[in-house]
């Protein structure tokens, strides 16, 4: 019995470290500009703010999206304060994040800024 719980603690500790690794060193980082879509708070038991960026850039072209999510409450209202204006948001790309309760995509969101 104490062999299999000391197991089970090393696991979960294995996992808890994999898991903040994972949330906390960024794969890549950038800005992507265009026009926010859509975003909205969703998910069953973990709520996070989702959201899709327009980008068009050259006209003519199909438009490319991209798919975010964010964690600060305070940056979702300025995205929904910044709706139907052209933005630039700055990202950070995670790879390998375990659990959707983190977020539908791999890409968080940190800091927005209004293009003119």
């Amino acid at each position: 019995m104490k062999r299999f719980i000391g197991f089970f603690v090393v696991v979960a500790t294995l996992f808890c470290a994999y898991t903040w690794v994972s949330l906390n060193w960024s794969y890549s980082k950038g800005e992507r500009a265009g026009y926010v879509q859509k975003f909205s708070k969703k998910g069953w038991v973990c709520k996070t703010w989702e959201g899709e960026l327009a980008m068009i850039n050259i006209p003519g072209t199909l438009t490319e999206k991209f798919n975010f999510t964010v964690h600060d409450e305070a940056l979702a209202q300025k995205i929904n304060e910044s709706m139907g204006k052209r933005v630039a948001l700055v990202y950070e790309e995670h790879v390998g994040v375990p659990s959707s309760c983190f977020g539908d995509t791999g890409h968080y969101v940190t800091n927005i800024m209004i293009v003119d």
